[in-house]
């Protein structure tokens, strides 16, 4: 059974940063391309960030460019997202996601298979 469990999520003020972690178990987490999406309240659905596999292919939304960064350990069957400079804007719930057969770069949203379930993230101004 694929599972990717999220954590990290929390308040912080404005200015702060935090780091979230993505554990994937049930699967062979070297393969898959990973991603970061968030959410806000009465929003769509945004696609933050994504690393291909080997860590080569690095993608990042306008919004969070230069702020947040990924990475993955594939001996850990993790990925993370640090974020840093946070805003208020940034308040949402954070997914992780995989896609599966990875071979589209960058990946589009429509491409991964398996969420988590969510961590919240609030920053206060």
């Amino acid at each position: 059974q694929v599972q990717l469990v999220e954590s990290g999520g929390g308040l912080v003020q404005a200015g702060g940063s935090l780091r979230l972690s993505c554990k994937v178990s049930g699967r062979t987490f070297s393969t898959d391309v990973m991603g970061w999406f968030r959410q806000a309240p009465g929003k769509d659905r945004e696609f933050a960030a994504a690393i291909s596999q080997r860590s080569v292919g690095l993608y990042y939304s306008d919004s969070v460019k230069g702020r947040f960064t990924i990475s993955r350990d594939n001996a850990k069957n993790t990925v993370y997202l640090q974020m840093n400079s946070l805003k208020p804007e940034d308040t949402a719930v954070y997914y992780c996601a995989a896609d599966f057969a990875g071979t589209i770069w960058p990946p589009r949203a429509s491409d991964f298979d398996y969420w988590g379930q969510g961590t919240q993230v609030t920053v206060s101004s």
